[in-house]
């Protein structure tokens, strides 16, 4: 399909308060701009929805519902994730290849690129992105790797479901930052560091969300 003329609005969707504040932080950050005016640089929305599903789907709903062309506005879901797979680390970033939950799956747009934007600021995991609708610990961590997710959260299949509806054109995409993983969890002793380490990287990570925004104009959709 051929991308339009020049991007749409992007709506960056999250569901925390310390989410937000770090998504705010970034953009208003010199290094949250693209430094060279470029499509995409300005029309940035942040939406918080609050934690869940049910919570997610209504947010984006609303958000869109005043879109003045149907399919335009790009949305990103962002924010914390517990990541799934061994090795990985608070501060890594997930990039999915789709989000996927009960409902359904939903594919991603440009993972590849933005996977490659998202690698200047931490190392990167990419692939199925799940969401659940409790917090994952334990034996539940590694049965939901199991079946080939790499990183859970409880909006990400959510939002971009919502988003996806009705309109095969949207670009969607999520993107994670780990701020427990297997040998880290949140119980333990040294949360706190890692989720200071993943409120630097969400903060820090807005550019590539803003590349990512840029590259719709390219024919690759």
């Amino acid at each position: 399909m051929e991308s339009p003329a020049a991007p749409g609005p992007l709506l960056l969707t999250c569901a925390l308060g310390i989410e937000h504040l770090a998504l705010r932080r970034g953009l208003e950050h010199p290094g949250g701009r693209d430094p060279d005016g470029g499509a995409g640089a300005a029309d940035v929305r942040l939406v918080r929805s609050g934690m869940g599903a049910q919570a997610a789907r209504r947010a984006l709903a609303a958000a869109l519902a005043g879109e003045t062309v149907p399919g335009a506005t790009a949305v990103l879901a962002t924010g914390f994730c517990a990541g799934l797979a061994p090795g990985m680390r608070p501060g890594d970033l997930v990039v999915a290849a789709q989000t996927r939950d009960a409902r359904g799956h939903t594919p991603c747009t440009g993972t590849e690129l933005l996977a490659a934007a998202a690698g200047r600021y931490g190392t990167v995991h990419v692939g199925p992105l799940v969401g659940t609708d409790h917090v994952v610990r334990g034996r539940a961590r590694a049965v939901l790797h199991e079946t080939g997710a790499i990183a859970a959260d409880m909006e990400s299949a959510a939002a971009l479901d919502t988003a996806a509806a009705g309109t095969a054109r949207r670009p969607v995409a999520a993107v994670r930052v780990v701020v427990d993983a297997p040998g880290h969890e949140l119980i333990r002793i040294g949360t706190l560091r890692g989720g200071i380490s993943a409120f630097r990287v969400l903060r820090g990570v807005l550019p590539a969300f803003l590349e990512w925004h840029r590259s719709l104009l390219l024919p690759w959709r």
